[in-house]
């Protein structure tokens, strides 16, 4: 959309008098901000009021629910690498964004998120939709800011997007008063911001000596293995991981939310590990003598029981953020930097060709004697069969955007991820409703991209309602519903861990899909059988506007391979047999 304001509305801005929200705006058009997410509400009115009078400058995606719209800006952030916005207003709308900004803060995404609040001179006396949005996010955001002084409003804008999008990246929320946003801006405020943070300065390059030592224990290991997580993917390093991994033959384990770092069907590729990880990741990750993790956190569902994680390794770890290192996994090489910057100077290094072809063969076997397996019924459906088919279809070039759950782990299983920023999924969090809003905004940072978003039927009712946008928007986003009738990885729990006692875990009753998405007009589409999902494909993606594909599957069906809870990587059960 063009983003420059026309004659009219300028001539009109000119005349009107300027306001707090005015320059808020005018703050948010400097950023270079293009997409704007949103719910209005009173305390908000006088931001959305200036919205309207630059109209031309934003897209503006009015969401169904707050919720909506956070996690319509964690999916733009995370496909775009732009910082995503969200506006809402006071109490109840800045609370039900809390959830996202939860989300966002642990899973490393850049978002910009602004509140109404009530006027200045009542905060604090329980005045009507108020809530201490700074008490409630503190501890969820990477910095927070309640505007007190009109003025302060650009200098709080800059340094909001520099704080979001360097570093470690995460959500940063602006408070805004309505007596500020309303208030009428007399003084001349200078037209450059600079920035002025001495507190806030991340480290970017490697310590050079720690970058030896890693060289060293690279040149003396038997059995290397990368760990590689979601910071290459910030770090714009997928070249040179791929790059340095076959430079010197080192095999690569994947994180949940770092796939697509290095491609997944490239030769030393072992699959994801972790809980739901592959019998060659986790082996690896088991018995090798280095460990080097690139842009990854510890969390306990890569690790299994700590006591037995890595017991062997030398263990190096490359991260932003120096919180990550040493917080959960002794590190005896630690080199806080931006891993593309770490892998540079790696690369850079003259490290002697380590030997490892032992352990190479090792791998290779492990990887073709124990694949990812499943039991495919001659006609009905399971939802790995489904991905299997997904990928085929779209030759494993859509953008996925996934919810939590069973269907999320086949997703990251069966759909080889081999290109970066194509893989969108609430992983720290773990937030059922997250998948389809996250879709609308991946849609709308790749307009042109195929976009499939993968949800469980649990899931895809809590966010449902930003069905509406898709129409509206032009928006041709592919809705894939792994139905199983149930909250599949609850249930599956329950199975396994609570002698089948399903409580509160299978769907009765459910919307009619098909009538739903026919209700706002949108193709809708409902398989039970193997033959009507093949013959449903061409249909669903030849079509050149919005799917949603009710796609019944087996209940009773589990995700295996599985590390039960407080167990190590080298326990897993549900392995090839």
């Amino acid at each position: 959309m063009e983003r420059a304001n026309t004659q009219a509305e300028q001539t009109s801005m000119q005349k009107e008098p300027k306001t707090g929200a005015d320059l808020l705006v005018e703050s948010l058009i400097n950023e270079g901000v293009e997409t704007i997410f949103g719910y209005p509400g009173g305390a908000a009115l006088p931001i959305f009021d200036a919205l309207y009078k630059a109209q031309n400058s934003f897209t503006q995606i009015l969401a169904r629910h707050e919720q909506g719209s956070i996690h319509a800006a964690e999916g733009y952030a995370r496909v775009s690498g732009k910082p995503g916005v969200v506006i809402a207003t006071s109490g109840p709308g800045a609370t039900n964004l809390v959830t996202g900004i939860a989300d966002a803060m642990i899973d490393s995404l850049p978002l910009i998120v602004i509140t109404g609040q009530v006027a200045q001179g009542i905060i604090g006396t329980d005045a009507f939709q108020e809530v201490d949005v700074m008490g409630v996010t503190t501890p969820i955001t990477k910095h927070n800011y309640q505007v007190r002084n009109v003025n302060d409003l650009p200098r709080i804008v800059k340094e909001a997007f520099h704080i979001a999008t360097t570093g470690r990246p995460g959500p940063v929320l602006i408070d805004m008063p309505k007596d500020i946003s309303a208030e009428v801006i007399t003084n001349h405020l200078p037209k450059e911001v600079i920035l002025d943070l001495p507190g806030y300065q991340p480290t970017i390059k490697p310590n050079p000596l720690q970058i030896k030592k890693l060289a060293e224990a690279i040149e003396q290991a038997k059995k290397p293995v990368i760990l590689s997580g979601a910071g290459i993917l910030f770090a714009k390093a997928s070249e040179e991981i791929k790059t340095f991994a076959e430079k010197y033959s080192i095999p690569v384990a994947s994180t949940l939310l770092g796939l697509g770092a290095f491609p997944g069907e490239h030769p030393l590729f072992l699959g994801m590990a972790g809980m739901h990880g592959t019998y060659a990741a986790n082996t690896a990750l088991y018995e090798c003598d280095l460990l080097i993790n690139i842009g990854a956190r510890f969390d306990d569902r890569l690790t299994g029981n700590l006591a037995s994680f890595a017991p062997n390794a030398t263990v190096a770890h490359i991260d932003i953020d120096p919180a990550e290192i040493g917080k959960n996994v002794p590190t005896e090489i630690p080199i806080v930097s931006d891993a593309k910057e770490a892998l540079t100077k790696l690369l850079a290094h003259n490290i002697q060709q380590p030997t490892h072809e032992d352990w190479l063969v090792r791998l290779h076997e492990n990887r073709k004697e124990y694949p990812l397996w499943y039991n495919n019924p001659d006609s009905e459906m399971i939802g790995q069969w489904v991905i299997e088919k997904v990928y085929e279809a779209t030759e494993g070039k859509a953008i996925v955007t996934t919810d939590v759950g069973q269907h999320q782990m086949w997703t990251a299983q069966f759909y080889k991820f081999n290109s970066p920023d194509r893989w969108v999924s609430s992983g720290g969090l773990g937030t059922m409703g997250f998948g389809f809003p996250a879709a609308i905004g991946a849609q709308l940072a790749k307009p042109e991209d195929t976009v499939v978003s993968i949800v469980g039927d649990g899931g895809f009712q809590m966010t449902l309602q930003e069905l509406s946008i898709l129409q509206e928007r032009g928006l041709p986003v592919k809705v894939i519903i792994v139905n199983n009738q149930a909250l599949g990885m609850v249930r599956q729990w329950q199975e396994a861990f609570y002698s089948e006692r399903y409580s509160q875990s299978i769907f009765n009753i459910q919307p009619d899909f098909v009538k739903l998405a026919e209700s706002y007009n949108v193709k809708g589409l409902k398989v039970t059988t193997q033959q009507e999902f093949i013959d449903a494909l061409p249909e669903i993606f030849d079509y050149e506007g919005p799917v949603l594909v009710d796609a019944r599957v087996i209940q009773q069906e589990n995700v295996f391979p599985m590390i039960a809870p407080g167990k190590g990587l080298n326990e897993m059960i549900g392995v090839k047999p």
